[in-house]
This record gives C-alpha cells, structure tokens and sequence, in this order.
C-alpha cells in the first residue's frame, strides 16, 4: 500500500471507523492497533465477532463495481490508537484483479473467515455458557498470549462487557461469577487486570470437539 502512496488515517481509542449498514466507497486496511468487530441483534444486543491485532483488511465485501457498498458490521478501536490504510472500493479492486498475489489473499479471506465463524458458532452452540467462555479464553492466547512466569499472559484488558458480547451471555455478572469461578479452580489470574492463563488444558477439556 505504501508504494502505491495509499493514505493513512488515524482513530483513536472507543471511535468507530465504521458502522453496520452504512454506505462506505473505502476499503480499509489496519496498519497497526487493535480493533473489534461487532453487529448489533435484533434484540438490541451487541454480538462480538473477532479482535483484529495484526495487518489485516478489515471488510473485503465482494462487490467489486459499485462504488458505494453497505458495511457488514460495526468497527470499534480498541487500542489507544490505530492506523488504517484509506483506498477507494474500486481502485483497491483493479489492483487485486491485476496482481495473483492479492487475488490468492481474497480467495483464502473469505474461506477463513467463513470457516472461522462457523467454527466459533459451533463451539457456542455445543459447549453452553462456561465452554464458550473457555473457548474464548483459549482463543485469547493466539492474539494476545504471551509467555509469563506461570502461564501465558493475554496482553490486552477485556472488560467482561466486551466478553459476555463475544460469548453469548446475556449479563456482566454472569460472566464476573464464571470468572471468578475459573480464578477459584487455579485455571486463571488477574495481573493488572489482564488475564494470566495458568491451566490451559483445563479449558481444552472444558470445549467440545
């Protein structure tokens, strides 16, 4: 993108780059940062899809004409800040179309992403409230783990708002008495308010194949 003089916009933390449902004519690409990505249920509920830590395009929908097209989901910053690459819809689909490399990245995007939400909405259904929780927190350590004296350190403060959203859980407190449970059982800690994962095959077991 840099040798093609593609703009760089910057937002800061708990700012929306964009919403579910409205017009957009850019494709964004995270430069650097944390974002999240979410859509809004019929009940009014907030669904958490995914933390997006690495350079990564954010929503590649598949019309490649049109020069407006309505955006899939919400996208929150989550980090102090965040970068993002700025390319209009349709010049941003001419280079794919004229560069293999970037035709295989959209090709194995969709198949990731599809096969990854499929998967996460599997585990949801299967494995009920504390088996989606362990997945979740097992899933925390690709994006976020880090190795500490004890276990693996998830480098990022997660409200249990944002974890009941990712989870299906209908309440804060629900997700407070999970924890708190898990902290009980010596399969997690608190340090500086980040998750320390001390027991990971206590989650493993605790998630259905």
């Amino acid at each position: 993108m840099e040798e093609k003089n593609v703009p760089v916009i910057t937002k800061k933390r708990h700012t929306y780059l964009t919403y579910h449902g409205l017009e957009e004519h850019y494709t964004y690409i995270l430069k650097n940062g944390i974002i999240k990505n979410s859509i809004i249920l019929q009940d009014g509920r907030e669904f958490n899809l995914s933390y997006i830590s690495k350079p990564d395009v954010i929503s590649l929908l598949r019309d490649e004409v049109s020069k407006y097209t309505d955006q899939p989901c919400n996208v929150r910053v989550e980090s102090e800040k965040a970068q993002f690459y700025q390319i209009d819809r349709v010049t941003f689909w001419n280079y794919v179309n004229s560069t293999p490399e970037l035709q295989n990245y959209v090709k194995n995007y969709y198949r990731k992403k599809l096969s990854k939400n499929i998967c996460r909405l599997q585990r949801m259904m299967m494995n009920g409230k504390k088996g989606s929780l362990c997945y979740f927190l097992y899933n925390l350590i690709d994006t976020f783990g880090k190795k500490y004296n004890d276990g693996i350190l998830i480098d990022f403060v997660i409200t249990n708002e944002d974890i009941a959203g990712f989870c299906g859980i209908s309440s804060r407190s629900s997700v407070n008495r999970m924890l708190n449970q898990l902290k009980k059982d010596n399969v997690i800690k608190m340090v500086d308010h980040k998750f320390v994962i001390k027991d990971i095959s206590y989650l493993l077991d605790n998630i259905a194949d």
